[in-house]
C-alpha cells in the first residue's frame, strides 16, 4: 500500500512493468502463430497433420509448466524481490525465444531438433509463469487500498496486445517477403527481434525500485520465511491454488487458444485462405 504516490507516478509504474510483459507474450504467442511453418521445419517433411498436431502440443506444453514457473519465480520474489525476479524473467524468456529462432531444424539435425524445441518452450513457459504473476505483483504493491483491482487490470491487456504484435510482426514480415524466403529463414525475424525488444524493456526495469510494500515487509522481519510451505502446506491456501488452476482459469485458457490459435491454423489449413489475410 503506498497513500502517497501520484497516479502519474502509478502510470510510469504500469507502463515500465507492462512493456515488460508485453514483450513475454509476444514472444510466447510467435510460437503459436507460426505453428504450420514451425510443423515444416522441425519435423519430418510430409507428416502433414501429425507434425502440425506435434507443433501445438508443443505450444501447449509451455501452459503446463506454466504453474511451476510462478511457483518457483514466485518463490524467488518473496525472498530476493520482485524487480530482480522479473527481471531475470525477461531474460529468460528472450533467450529462449532467440534460440528458437536459430534452432537448426530436422533436415539438420533430425529428431534433436523437436526435442530442442521442446525444452526451449519449456524454458518460455517458466519465464511467462513467473513474469505476470510477478508484474502484477510489483503493481499491486504500489497502488493505494481499494483500487489495486482496477490499476492491475492494466496488465491483463497486455496478453492481447502481445497477440496482435505477434501478428502484426509476422505479417509485415510475410508481405515485405517472397514466400519462399519467408518459409526459409525469414520466419526465424520475428524470434531475432525478441533480443531487440528484451534489451529495451531491460533498459526501462533496470531504473525501477523496489516496491514499497516490500521493502517494508523486509525490514519489519514479516517476509514469509518458507513460501512454498507456507502457501501449499495450509490446505485453504491449497484449496484456493487448486481451484484457481483447475476450474477458474482452465476454461477460460481453453476458450482463448482455441479461438486465438486454433482456428486461425484450421482456416489456413483447412479452408485454405492465405496466411496474410488469416493474421
Amino acid at each position: 500500500m503506498n497513500k502517497n504516490i501520484s497516479v502519474k507516478s502509478l502510470w510510469t509504474i504500469i507502463g515500465a512493468s507492462s512493456a515488460g510483459t508485453l514483450i513475454e507474450w509476444y514472444d510466447f504467442y510467435i510460437f503459436g502463430a507460426l505453428a504450420l511453418t514451425i510443423a515444416d521445419v522441425f519435423f519430418p517433411k510430409g507428416s502433414g497433420a501429425t507434425a502440425l498436431l506435434s507443433t501445438l502440443a508443443t505450444f501447449a506444453i509451455g501452459f503446463v509448466v506454466r504453474p511451476f514457473g510462478a511457483i518457483v519465480f514466485g518463490y524467488l520474489g518473496d525472498l530476493i524481490g520482485r524487480k530482480y525476479t522479473f527481471m531475470v524473467t525477461l531474460l529468460l524468456m528472450g533467450g529462449t525465444t532467440f534460440l528458437i529462432g536459430v534452432l537448426p531444424g530436422y533436415a539438420t539435425i533430425g529428431w534433436l531438433a523437436p526435442a530442442l524445441l521442446i525444452l526451449l518452450r519449456l524454458g518460455q513457459g517458466l519465464a511467462l509463469g513467473g513474469e505476470y504473476g510477478g508484474a502484477a505483483t510489483y503493481v499491486a504493491e504500489h497502488c493505494p487500498d481499494g483500487q489495486r483491482g482496477y490499476w492491475t487490470s492494466w496488465i491483463q491487456t497486455t496478453a492481447t496486445l502481445g497477440l496482435f504484435m505477434s501478428l502484426g510482426v509476422i505479417l509485415a514480415c510475410r508481405t515485405l517477403m517472397a514466400p519462399d524466403d519467408f518459409a526459409a529463414w525469414g520466419w526465424r525475424i520475428p524470434f531475432w527481434l525478441s533480443l531487440v525488444l528484451v534489451a529495451f524493456s531491460w533498459y526501462i526495469r533496470r531504473r525501477m525500485s523496489e516496491s514499497p510494500l516490500f521493502k517494508r515487509m523486509k525490514a519489519s522481519g514479516k517476509g514469509a520465511k518458507n513460501p512454498l510451505k507456507e502457501s501449499f502446506a495450509n490446505k485453504e491456501n491449497l484449496r484456493l491454488v487448486i481451484i484457481a488452476l483447475l476450474g477458474a482459469t482452465a476454461g477460460q485458457g481453453v476458450v482463448w487458444y482455441t479461438g486465438q490459435f486454433y482456428a486461425m491454423n484450421f482456416i489456413k489449413t483447412t479452408l485454405g485462405i492465405e496466411a496474410t489475410q488469416a493474421e
